[in-house]
C-alpha cells in the first residue's frame, strides 16, 4: 500500500542529508529556541532529529516537514 507519510518523510529525510549546516541555519532562525545540541545531526537519525526539534518548539512534527520542505537550498 502507498504510503504518504513516509514518502513526506522520505523527502524531509533527503532534504536533511543533502544540505545539512544551510539547513541548520533556517531551523535556528525560525525557531530560535533550538540550540547547536538540539540539532546534533547523525545520518540515519532523521526521525530522532525531528522529534528533539518537536520537544523543544512544541510544533507538530507535520509543521516541522513542511518548514523543512519549504526551505530552498
Amino acid at each position: 500500500m502507498f504510503n504518504l507519510n513516509y514518502n513526506k518523510m522520505s523527502a524531509t529525510t533527503d532534504k536533511i542529508k543533502g544540505k545539512w549546516n544551510i539547513l541548520k541555519g533556517k531551523l535556528k532562525a525560525e525557531y530560535g529556541e533550538l540550540t547547536d545540541d538540539d540539532l546534533q545531526y547523525a545520518e540515519g537519525q532523521e526521525e530522532e532529529l525531528i522529534g528533539r526539534i518537536q520537544k523543544k518548539t512544541g510544533k507538530a512534527k507535520e509543521e516541522i516537514n513542511e518548514f523543512i520542505d519549504s526551505c530552498k537550498l
